[in-house]
């Protein structure tokens, strides 16, 4: 649960450069993840692993590839202190975790070892033994995350085929 570190205002272009959208397949989206501001991320990222970044993180176009690509890669959630809107909206709809902490995207840094208890929204840094509290997710989106998304969450109801 190492941790990667990036600025404020990265955008979807930067996630997931659009000269990479020819092959939609989650691999294909994963090893090209993060490439334009982080070249070795696609090749170091564990499953696991999370990224924090600073406010208005997935701004730019609304594509769903970008948090696709961040989720193909393993990555266990974001933490920034702000999400574009439609970032997070289709996030929680692949069922890719997203907290919403301006206090822990300051103080975490890169290569920090970081744990995240979604049920309860509190985020610990093991490196540093601080602990920061996020809101934890309402049931319903708790139960989209924990289905895949949000398509297998209706399934699951019943709701979809």
């Amino acid at each position: 649960m190492k941790v990667y570190k990036y600025g404020a205002n990265v955008d979807t272009d930067v996630i997931i450069p659009a000269r990479h959208l020819n092959d939609p397949s989650p691999a294909a989206l994963a090893s090209h993840c993060m490439e334009d501001i982080d070249a070795d991320f696609a090749s170091t990222v564990e499953a696991g692993d999370i990224i924090v970044a600073g406010p208005n993180f997935g701004c730019g176009s609304s594509r769903e590839h970008a948090p696709l690509a961040i989720k193909s890669c393993g990555v266990k959630c974001v933490i920034a202190p702000s999400f574009a809107r439609i970032f997070y909206r289709n996030a929680i709809n692949i069922g890719m975790p997203i907290v919403e902490c301006p206090q822990a995207a300051e103080e975490i840094q890169a290569g920090d070892q970081v744990e995240v208890d979604f049920a309860t929204g509190v985020i610990t840094d093991v490196t540093t033994g601080k602990t920061y509290q996020a809101a934890p997710f309402p049931a319903f989106i708790e139960g989209i995350i924990q289905s895949g998304g949000l398509l297998n969450s209706l399934k699951e109801r019943g709701a979809a085929k």
